[in-house]
């Protein structure tokens, strides 16, 4: 399984980090801001639960959100998401439907000591170490957006702007935990390339001069990330009197990371073009300039949650989620400090399990997954930051996978985006994660 792994991991990344692939198909036009729409960092089995990263917490399922996760795992998970999504723009004179889809993610992780040993060897240790490898979608720009307008001679012209793009984060992880509280960090960095073009055209007036600005950047820099979790089980006293009564958990999480910066080098390219007859193009070179050095500066985030289990059965859960958006800046795409305002999110959810242990009827065994959220983006319009209302839902679906229990997470994410903005966006996302377990790497073989 690791070849295969392995194998598909290296194919997977040639195919995402190709120039120019991300989102080719959307339409948002709030993406020309900042580096784009920020992608939710959130893997499907969580967002299906309105997002509860902070403190979430399974022994077969991976959050990157807080690295100190890992150190719960009871078994090495494999996640593979995809997406499609249909969104609704409208303004005050027309709406405009549209789909898109992308790979969202992959993600590996494992502990580094298998539980089973333990068992084995009939020595339970008070301590655990576990690793993560997570290549994930960070932002993405696309937009199309044309406008007719006229000079003051009556002359009609068209505007268009469009912009692709996006950037993407590798990430490494680490995390121990010793007994109920465990510590993680994520170290990552960042790449990705963006285009930006904006058109100005007389299409009904003979032999008239289009004028072309592009602007082209590709962006890189480090991440890092740290977090905490602590988890405890509530009902000890009923356990030690009768194992059969399910236990009451309750994790707490918190992570974070500072603010980082990020270089760029851009390329501004601004010419006049002429089109005559007979296919002849007569350009004039406004300007000029490749390879230009920048530098710009991402956030400091911070984030905490609580999350309630009973059993297997049932777990609610809150996370609150806030980034200082104020001290971002890009000098290639001419963003400067405070041009964002700082967001927060918060996001209430849960999931609720038949009986995990029928044989019988399969629809027990599985996930309902459910919550909401709101959410305030750093974009401002107008003097209005734009706002995020959502409900999530979703199933996660068990099966068999080379004699392994693994899961297939299926998700919705129906939400509204900027209705206090001139241009409201209603969405639909359809998320689908499989998640491929294996309890058998580093299992110490024993022979009589």
């Amino acid at each position: 399984m690791l070849i295969r792994i392995s194998v598909f991991l290296v194919i997977i990344l040639c195919v995402i980090t190709l120039p120019g692939n991300a989102q080719k198909n959307d339409n948002s036009p709030y993406s020309r801001y900042g580096i784009g729409d920020l992608a939710d960092p959130n893997l499907n089995h969580t967002r299906q639960m309105g997002g509860l990263g902070a403190s979430f917490m399974d022994g077969f399922h991976i959050n990157p959100v807080n690295p100190a996760s890992y150190a719960f795992l009871n078994s090495t998970a494999f996640d593979v998401g995809v997406f499609a999504k249909r969104t609704e723009l409208k303004d005050s004179k027309a709406t405009n439907a549209l789909w898109s889809g992308n790979l969202e993610y992959l993600s590996l992780a494992f502990p580094l000591r298998n539980p089973i040993n333990e068992i084995y060897d009939n020595v339970k240790r008070d301590y655990k170490l576990a690793m993560a490898f997570v290549l994930m979608q960070h932002s993405s720009v696309g937009y199309d957006i044309a406008a007719t307008d006229s000079t003051s001679s009556g002359q009609h012209f068209m505007r268009n702007y469009q912009g692709t793009g996006g950037s993407y984060k590798a990430m490494w992880g680490n995390a121990i935990r010793y007994k109920n509280l465990s510590l993680g960090v994520n170290l990552g960095y960042l790449f990705g390339k963006m285009r930006y073009e904006n058109r100005v055209q007389f299409d009904n007036t003979e032999y008239a001069y289009a004028d072309l600005y592009g602007n082209d950047y590709n962006m890189r820099g480090f991440l890092w990330s740290a977090g905490m979790m602590y988890s405890d089980i509530l009902n000890k006293k009923a356990l030690e009197s009768n194992r059969a009564v399910a236990a009451k958990r309750i994790s707490v999480g918190f992570h974070a990371n500072s603010a980082t910066s990020f270089n760029t080098d851009y390329t501004i390219n601004h010419i006049l073009l002429q089109q005559l007859p007979g296919n002849i193009f007569n350009t004039d070179t406004i300007r000029l300039e490749d390879s230009i050095a920048g530098k710009g500066k991402l956030p400091a985030e911070f984030g905490i949650g609580a999350t309630y289990y009973s059993g297997e059965k049932f777990s609610i859960g809150f996370n609150y989620n806030t980034a200082l958006w104020t001290n971002y800046f890009n000098e290639a795409n001419g963003d400067k400090k405070g041009t964002l305002k700082n967001t927060q999110r918060v996001s209430v959810g849960g999931h609720f399990r038949p009986d995990y242990k029928s044989f019988d009827n399969f629809f027990k065994r599985v996930y309902y997954r459910y919550g909401v959220y709101y959410a305030s983006d750093p974009r401002v319009i107008r003097g209005t930051q734009i706002e995020t209302y959502g409900i999530t839902f979703g199933l996660g679906l068990p099966f068999v996978f080379q004699r392994k229990v693994s899961h297939m997470n299926l998700g919705f994410d129906l939400g509204m985006r900027g209705n206090n903005t001139p241009i409201s966006e209603k969405f639909v996302k359809i998320s689908l994660g499989v998640t491929f377990n294996d309890d058998e790497w580093f299992l110490k073989r024993k022979y009589n």
